[in-house]
């Protein structure tokens, strides 16, 4: 190989070697996430179903919940084993894999928590 190589593009720089503008950096990053709720007191527990942003997977987000990290992924562990799907915690929140909303709400009712089905 010889060493008359250029750079022509790249992410990290942008293109043709030039340094990424603040802007940009902004933007190549991920996007916002959905807002969370204002004050879980008075709304509590909701679902919700996403499918923007993932390739038209749905999965449905458990928002509102008053535990901690380790009490997140216990409740999740539980729902996932209960549910025979896949999920996450991300930003204090619970995505679970799939349209289960319905089943969600009799599984969290069990558990305790009161639920209520958000969106359309």
């Amino acid at each position: 190989m010889s060493d008359d190589r250029r750079l022509v593009y790249t992410t990290e720089h942008g293109s043709v070697g030039r340094p990424m503008q603040e802007k940009d950096r902004k933007k190549a990053g991920r996007g916002t996430p959905a807002p969370a709720i204002k004050s879980p007191a008075k709304q509590g527990v909701r679902i919700r179903r996403e499918s923007k942003g993932r390739g038209g997977k749905t999965v449905c987000v458990i928002d509102g919940l008053e535990l901690t990290g380790e009490g997140l992924k216990a409740l999740l562990k539980r729902l996932k084993s209960q549910l025979g799907t896949g999920g996450a915690v991300k930003d204090g929140s619970i995505e679970i894999q799939g349209d289960h909303r319905v089943k969600l709400l009799a599984l969290l009712e069990r558990e305790g928590i009161k639920a209520k089905p958000s969106g359309g």
